[in-house]
């Protein structure tokens, strides 16, 4: 009985949030039409919702740190303007990793043993050092911050998982709830043609995307990524139902749908493909973690599932024209990452002995300003250059060397004997390679979604591996 009055308040909220996106569009658009869209997207957005709150193991304070990560890159984009707002979102969540990452010292030794430490920190020292070789007491400063917060990060994670803290699902449930809001916000135009992106934000002309709402946006790529993520964490992951890993898989592939993005389109493809290879790995070693669908012809289908939800969103989207279409008016297929590339490879060329070594040092956050780029500051959209911006040859070797430990790590089961990873950290280690021509969240900061949860599901796999963990704490998957 219980369940059931449980069931039913839930379905009561569903249906009270669609009805207020429903009122709310209907309040500003003259067509029911438009209501019962709003009101179906208000609907998924509850479900999202739902979800999140559904998933067994949350640990709070990896909800908490997953908030902070992906609050800030959403608050990058809704307060573009504002950076004092950003700094205080990124203050907040510097004073609680204070409270988490003690001892610092401690903690940091351990964090230099796992590979997503150097991809997302190792950049910030090399750039800190750079700036102050040139005398630029502005960019240092915002530097020192920025490898401050990454530190303390850091120095939480591993503290919180020596605790006994699988974060990781609190991560990606913070993830839902972040994807639930932006459903929510952009209700009214979800399953429209054309998407609503405020006048004066970055690509207020980009509308065949799905950003979110006139008041809370993130960037399509970026927002898709986050669908994608969950997918990886819950769907190979027997700790959770059968449902919830179907739910997180198709949503993946209603968001890369709605976004248009090929990069989680990659990502996606890649975490399909390596569910499978595990699939039929297992006949040889088991992986911790991975459900056993019993006999061949469930098997076929678990595996076939990613592909089904592909397929699909290739059909829906185009086919072709969803993977050859150019986005922006210029820039070709890439969408102009090719020329931002060959200019930050000019520059590194053109660049003092400094800047070659250890990063560009005009800029804190390193952004490329290249010629017919309308004055925008952009990212390199790829981790690897990326690298190279921020961190001058020596970030690109501290990367390399980062993915190489982060992918030891994950591939025990595969390269070297030992306990294995769990069947989610190994797909989500692999897949992270394909993305380094195509985004650049592995480099952490407020973009670094993937890099915090590659980083708490890391430092948790070390941890157990050594002992550390609390048995009563220790997954029977282990």
């Amino acid at each position: 009985m219980m369940g059931r009055i449980r069931h039913w308040w839930v379905a009561a909220g569903v249906v009270v949030v669609a009805l207020g996106a429903a009122a709310t569009e209907l309040a500003v658009d003259d067509g029911f039409g438009s209501a019962l869209k709003a009101f179906v997207a208000g609907a998924l957005a509850a479900l999202v919702a739902v979800l999140a709150l559904t998933l067994p193991g949350v640990d709070w304070r990896g909800l908490l740190l997953g908030a902070f990560f992906i609050g800030s890159g959403v608050a990058a984009w809704v307060f573009m303007d504002e950076p004092l707002v950003i700094w205080a979102l990124i203050g907040v969540q510097g004073v609680f990793c204070l409270i988490w990452g003690w001892p610092y010292l401690s903690n940091l030794r351990e964090g230099v043993r796992l590979g997503a430490t150097w991809l997302g920190v190792a950049y910030w020292v090399l750039g800190v050092i750079g700036a102050l070789l040139v005398f630029d007491v502005g960019v240092t400063a915002q530097r020192v911050a920025y490898a401050g917060i990454a530190g303390l990060a850091v120095a939480a994670v591993v503290g919180l998982v020596r605790s006994g803290a699988d974060l990781t699902v609190g991560i990606v449930a913070a993830f839902l709830f972040a994807l639930a809001a932006l459903l929510l916000s952009g209700s009214g135009n979800l399953f429209e043609t054309v998407h609503t992106v405020p006048p004066g934000k970055w690509g207020a002309s980009f509308e065949g995307r799905f950003w979110g709402g006139e008041y809370l946006l993130y960037h399509p790529n970026a927002l898709a990524g986050l669908a994608v993520m969950v997918a990886i964490r819950v769907g190979p992951d027997k700790l959770f139902a059968a449902w919830q890993r179907l739910a997180v898989t198709a949503l993946a592939g209603f968001m890369v749908y709605a976004t248009n993005s090929r990069t989680a389109f990659v990502l996606l493809v890649a975490g399909g493909g390596l569910h499978a290879v595990m699939l039929w790995w297992r006949r040889r070693r088991d992986i911790p973690g991975l459900p056993d669908y019993g006999d061949t012809r469930r098997t076929l289908v678990a595996a076939a599932v990613p592909f089904l939800v592909l397929a699909l969103v290739l059909i829906v989207s185009g086919g072709q024209g969803f993977i050859f279409k150019e986005r922006y008016g210029s820039g070709g297929v890439t969408s102009g990452r090719v020329d931002t590339w060959k200019f930050v490879v000019d520059e590194w060329k053109a660049a003092p002995v400094t800047d070659k070594l250890f990063g560009d040092t005009k800029t804190a956050r390193a952004v490329v300003e290249r010629p017919g780029g309308e004055g925008l500051l952009l990212p390199t959209d790829s981790s690897a250059v990326g690298s190279l911006r921020r961190g001058g040859v020596l970030g690109v070797v501290a990367f390399l060397f980062g993915l190489a430990l982060l992918l030891w790590h994950g591939l025990a089961w595969v390269i070297r004997r030992g306990p294995p990873a769990p069947a989610w950290f190994a797909m989500a280690a692999i897949a992270s390679v394909p993305t380094l021509a195509l985004n650049d969240w592995l480099l952490g900061g407020t973009g670094g979604t993937f890099w915090i949860l590659l980083l708490a599901g890391e430092a948790y796999l070390l941890a157990r591996r050594q002992a550390v963990l609390p048995k009563s704490r220790t997954r029977a998957a282990a």
